[in-house]
């Protein structure tokens, strides 16, 4: 996309272009994303307030819910507008700040789940040095260099956008913006740009996923050393972090690391890391975890008395 294109706008072919099915889209996705929203903020309400949910751990779990909230925020609402809509069309100007902001957020998700297994494996391995490696300030520093990071690379995304011509087609078969299906659209060879794409974001989601998967399979080798009441706990809260890195990390890696070409399952298996993954992890965190549960408990009987004595 130069600046002195033909193209000012794209047209999103969403999900289905059928209108019984799209009103079937738009009362799925508004219950899915209300889901998305009390989910999270709940979680980031509860962090935020409760005094028992201090650690690191929660610290990492505050962002994350953020981040959910962000990703899913970025793309929801536009499939629920363009249901209700007959011809969805979108600016050059929104296509390319939805690029920068679906992976701003896609990647800084990345970031945290590598800080969250690190932070496991922290506590799990090295318990009586936790709160020295994994102090407030080292985990401010190591936040701002997931936002850093997630900044960089959506920048690059928008470099690779801005770098491809578009003089015709404008029809983008996705209910989002994004870079892997406009490639097709391009007046230009764009086998150097895909390249980049699977290069950076590819490579983003490969890396982390081995990492993560590495990370958990030496935290499981060393529970064999902890008690049985230690090793159930800690086995409790590596499962959640395992579940929701095989949830988002699959559909990533499919996604970002095949060639331009689309696949008719493209458009389905984007929805499970855009609306999927951040409707399921307030549930995978809360559910599986007694202090997260015990915190909200309090918090909303909280509110009860609150509202009583008025």
């Amino acid at each position: 996309m130069q600046l002195n294109n033909n193209v000012t706008e794209f047209i999103l072919l969403g999900l289905t272009q059928d209108p019984f099915w799209k009103k079937i889209v738009f009362v799925i996705f508004l219950l899915l994303y209300l889901r998305i929203l009390l989910g999270n903020l709940l979680i980031i309400i509860t962090v935020k307030t409760s005094q028992a949910l201090k650690n690191p751990m929660y610290f990492f779990l505050f962002y994350l819910s953020l981040s959910d909230t962000c990703l899913s925020t970025s793309i929801a609402p536009r499939i629920i507008v363009d249901a209700h809509l007959k011809k969805t069309t979108i600016s050059f100007s929104e296509c390319v700040i939805q690029v920068f902001s679906a992976h701003f957020f896609g990647c800084l998700e990345i970031f945290i789940l590598i800080l969250m297994a690190a932070d496991c494996y922290v506590a799990i391995c090295k318990p009586l040095h936790y709160m020295t490696i994994i102090s407030h300030r080292v985990c401010g520093v190591l936040m701002t260099v997931a936002w850093v990071g997630s900044c960089v690379h959506s920048l690059a995304q928008i470099f690779l956008a801005l770098s491809l011509p578009f003089c015709g087609p404008n029809v983008i078969d996705h209910y989002f913006c994004d870079l892997q299906p406009s490639l097709k659209l391009a007046c230009s060879d764009t086998y150097v740009v895909n390249l980049l794409l699977v290069s950076n974001s590819g490579a983003i989601c490969t890396v982390g996923f081995v990492i993560l998967m590495f990370s958990y399979v030496i935290i499981l080798h060393s529970l064999r050393n902890h008690s049985a009441e230690g090793r159930k706990k800690a086995l409790s809260t590596c499962v959640s972090h395992i579940i929701v890195v095989i949830l988002f990390f699959g559909p990533c890696i499919f996604i970002y690391t095949h060639p331009a070409t689309t696949f008719p399952m493209d458009k389905m298996t984007a929805v499970f890391y855009t609306v999927g993954t951040p409707l399921l992890n307030p549930l995978i965190y809360t559910l599986r975890n007694t202090e997260v549960k015990t915190s909200m408990k309090k918090l909303w009987r909280k509110k009860l008395f609150a509202g009583g004595k008025r």
